[in-house]
Formats: C-alpha cells, structure tokens, sequence
C-alpha cells in the first residue's frame, strides 16, 4: 500500500489550506489545531507566513525546511498529541 502524501497545498484564510493529496482526494482542512505550542508561533501570529506554506520535500506542507505537519495527521484528520494530552488531564 502505497502512503497518502501532499502534491500541492494553497492557504485559503485564518489556518485553513486546500490540499491535494497523491491518491487523487482533496480538500479544505483547517489546520489550527496543528499549529500549537512555541514552534508554530510565527505562523500564528504571521499572516503572510502562513501564506507562505508550500510541499515539502517529504511531500508534506511546510514552511521552510524544519517546520511541517505530518501528511499522514491531515490525510486522516489526526488528534495532536498536545489535545490527546490536554483531553487525558481533564479526564482525571
């Protein structure tokens, strides 16, 4: 089985992207709740590097070389750990 990979990503507005993916599916994801915690800052707060965002050599979207999300959490619509961990702590 081949994996799901991004062959092309445009931001629409606020955090969300339209994303082509290699198996021919496509859509509008809203990526907000991926952008969490100090790393992802700048594109937060930076409009115009949110815009930025393009596919990365490992075919995912990104901005710049060591900035990305994981093709596999926006194919699948994946929990971030930090929520899995937030949602845990409120558990108990």
């Amino acid at each position: 089985m081949e994996l799901v990979r991004v062959n092309k990503v445009k931001a629409l507005h606020d955090f969300v992207v339209y994303v082509w993916f290699s198996d021919g599916s496509e859509r509008e994801i809203d990526i907000g709740k991926y952008l969490h915690g100090p790393v992802f800052e700048r594109v937060r707060t930076d409009p115009k590097l949110f815009s930025s965002v393009k596919v990365t050599a490992g075919r995912t979207i990104g901005w710049g070389d060591d900035l990305d999300i994981d093709p596999d959490t926006l194919f699948y619509d994946l929990v971030p750990a930090w929520m899995e961990k937030h949602e845990l702590e409120l558990s108990r």
